[in-house]
């Protein structure tokens, strides 16, 4: 018997069943570029949120943190900058400091972060300016729709996870595909995983379908 595979982003994908579980609502009318001059952007979906609210956006060079929000911003027209190796936590924000500690960096960002970029960087003598442009919330599902046993299930943050808990328990008969490893520590201590290639959506469901395809 093939095993279901269950995408968690908010974007459907051939070859999985789609099981969205954020919400994203635009929290910001306008955008305050007065005292930038290069952006930061962590999420592709703060790219899209800030093309919906100001286009001019596209006029400043951008830090991208991660594959799909570099993309992201390529897609829209935005110009690409720096794309750190590495994009979580301090290690980014040393890297930030050591290469941009002449520019006036605006973060435009989502009301919950993982990482306080913010307090770090001040420590580094760097000002960051941020502003609020969405933020999000998760979607309820009803006890019938939990995942089936032995699903594969592609997490895509760690916002995706928590979500999924909070809708549903945990079975042990479940493996996750993450897409990174600081994805990975907010799965269940018990959970079985692995953790994708590279760092996209398409690399999750490529070992998604690896794992699927070796189980008898």
């Amino acid at each position: 018997m093939s095993r279901a595979i269950y995408l968690l982003s908010p974007t459907p994908k051939e070859g999985t069943i789609a099981l969205p579980m954020i919400d994203f609502t635009v929290t910001a009318k306008s955008i305050d570029f007065s005292h930038s001059n290069t952006l930061m952007f962590t999420s592709k979906q703060a790219v899209v949120t800030a093309d919906t609210i100001d286009l001019s956006w596209k006029n400043y060079p951008c830090i991208a943190i991660g594959a799909a929000t570099k993309k992201q911003i390529e897609d829209l027209g935005g110009k690409v900058i720096y794309h750190p190796k590495s994009f979580y936590g301090e290690s980014l924000s040393h890297d930030i400091a050591q290469f941009f500690r002449d520019k006036k960096l605006l973060y435009l960002r989502p009301k919950e972060v993982s990482f306080d970029s913010k307090d770090f960087l001040d420590k580094e003598g760097i000002t960051l300016q941020e502003q609020i442009i969405y933020e999000t919330s998760c979607i309820q599902y009803l006890p019938k729709e939990k995942p089936l046993k032995n699903a594969i299930i592609i997490f895509t943050s760690p916002s995706t996870i928590h979500c999924f808990l909070k809708n549903f328990n945990w079975d042990e008969s479940y493996t996750a595909v993450v897409i990174g490893k600081a994805t990975k520590v907010h799965l269940p201590v018990d959970a079985e995983y692995v953790v994708a290639g590279e760092p996209l959506i398409n690399a999750c469901i490529v070992k998604a379908k690896e794992i699927a395809n070796s189980s008898f």
